[in-house]
């Protein structure tokens, strides 16, 4: 039966229906909906389309009434004439309305009704013509005549005519939509009794759906309340093999395989509690041991300290030894610089002592040239005799100072010599001076070189010691760590053997079969 059934067959057939008792509801609202519709659409169509265009036709035969009835009063003949187009274009109005109403009779009522009304249109027409004849020709007796005995009477007859025509379709409309109404309602009954039927077929099958699924889950929920309360020792009857039944058979299931683990929870408990007492015993012992090798390594960080201090302080030293011989190189660079320029100027200095040689000679040159021209004037003027003598005082002076200017260059020739040759001489030991302050900065340069090794090195063993000693404190720090953890892990192992205890008698709530 029902209980085999699956809850997703089951829920699947009970949407199922509903959704057809749904369908059937729809489809007979639809269907009387489209009776509704279709009459009210027949209505549309012809009814009223003819009332409407019976009410237009009779709206028009009242202006052409009150058209003559203006004609006839009137006594303007421009009005008149205006009023006579006006009537014409009414007229082929009025025509093509009675064309477009013939087309959408349908009854024989109708039918005699239109043609009453196209008999009196037509004398209408007669006797509107007839009267604008008259005004036209200006026989006023004559309109006045007409207008009184046969117009008026004529018009009342059209009008009459006219207005049972429209009375009729307007009754038929009235009639259609009585129909309308009353199928509305009878819909509506319809529909309000399916739904009743469908709504009680609906809760006869909710209740039966229902009680399927709220019996096996009581009895999950008993089963439930059972083991929170710690009975395990309960039983569940077959409730049978839909999802349902299932669970209640997976309870049961859990019931007893809770009663196991239970079981060998509290055998567990027991072997929990004397191993942990044995681990707490063992982590006392070890934390002792971890904190000696902590005291060890703390002594063992502290001289490597002192070291790394040590070592630190060479390579400062070894550091300021490599600024100072590199100030050295620098100075002694600077030196040889200096030397390269002296040197330089030493043979600018030898140069230009050269050139003075040279000019030296030309002045001597020039001294012996004035000397002999002094000699001929003195020759000249002692064969001028009385006349020549002072001339030849003045030659012996220029003679004399010749001389002296000769003597004075030979002297100076000389001092200019021995200046060249001390000039030269320094030269050459400058040039050796230089030689020597380029081997000096050479090997300056080469113990700049070899300190900042000494240096390099000596920074690298501070970095060294100081990485040995991060790694020593790092040991330190682990193994006070490891000694706290041991501590952590004596505690926890107290821990465990208290929650064992705590253990065993929790598992002492549940309630289990003997075996």
């Amino acid at each position: 039966m029902i209980k085999n059934i699956r809850i997703g067959s089951r829920l699947g057939a009970g949407f199922a229906v509903v959704l057809v008792f749904s369908m059937v509801v729809a489809a007979v609202g639809i269907w009387r909906l489209q009776t509704v519709a279709q009459q009210t659409r027949e209505m549309m169509d012809v009814p009223l389309k003819t009332e409407r265009l019976v009410g237009q036709w009779n709206t028009l035969l009242l202006i052409a009434i009150q058209r003559t009835t203006t004609v006839v009063k009137s006594h303007d003949p421009e009005l008149e004439a205006f009023l006579g187009k006006e009537a014409a274009a009414s007229s082929k109005e009025s025509a093509q309305t009675l064309k477009d109403v013939e087309q959408l009779l349908t009854s024989d009522e109708e039918k005699k009704l239109f043609a009453a009304i196209n008999v009196a249109r037509k004398q209408f027409l007669t006797i509107r013509d007839q009267i604008y004849a008259a005004k036209k020709q200006g026989d006023a007796a004559k309109v006045e005549e007409l207008y009184q005995k046969q117009y008026v009477g004529i018009a009342a007859n059209t009008q009459g005519a006219m207005r049972a025509l429209l009375d009729f379709e307007r009754a038929r409309i009235d009639e259609i939509s009585a129909d309308i109404q009353q199928d509305a309602a009878s819909s509506q009954w319809q529909i309000f009794a399916l739904e009743a039927v469908i709504l009680l077929c609906g809760i006869a099958f909710a209740v039966l759906l229902t009680r399927s699924i709220t019996r096996p889950v009581n009895a999950a929920l008993a089963i439930s309340q059972r083991v929170a309360a710690g009975d395990l020792t309960s039983r569940a009857q077959p409730m049978g093999r839909d999802e349902l039944g299932q669970l209640v058979a997976s309870l049961q299931g859990m019931s007893e395989r809770l009663h196991g683990v239970v079981s060998t929870v509290r055998l567990g408990a027991d072997s929990i509690a004397v191993a942990s007492g044995e681990i707490a015993n063992g982590n006392l012992d070890l934390s002792a041991r971890t904190e000696e090798q902590a005291g060890a390594l703390e002594e063992t960080a502290a001289s490597i300290e002192q070291l790394t201090s040590s070592v630190r302080t060479n390579s400062e030293h070894a550091h300021q030894a490599n600024d100072l011989v590199k100030s050295a190189a620098s100075i002694a660079g600077q030196g040889g610089v200096v030397m390269d320029e002296l040197i330089a100027t030493m043979g600018n200095i030898n140069e230009s002592s050269r050139k003075i040689v040279d000019i030296i000679g030309v002045i001597d040159g020039i001294a012996f040239q004035t000397n002999i021209l002094a000699l001929n004037a003195a020759v000249e003027a002692a064969r001028a005799g009385e006349q020549g003598r002072g001339f030849a005082v003045v030659a012996s002076e220029v003679r004399a100072l010749a001389q002296r200017s000769a003597a004075a260059a030979k002297e100076i020739k000389q001092l200019i010599d021995d200046s060249v040759e001390k000039v030269g001489a320094g030269s050459q030991l400058v040039e050796k001076a230089g030689k020597t302050m380029q081997e000096v900065v050479g090997s300056v340069q080469g113990a700049h070189t070899l300190v900042g090794e000494i240096s390099t090195a000596s920074r690298e063993q501070a970095e060294g010691i100081h990485q040995v000693n991060q790694a020593v404190s790092q040991m330190d720090g682990v193994t006070q760590q490891n000694a706290a953890l041991v501590e952590q892990a004596a505690a926890a192992a107290k821990s465990l053997e208290d929650q064992a205890a705590q253990l065993k008698r929790a598992v002492a709530f549940f309630a289990l079969q003997v075996a």
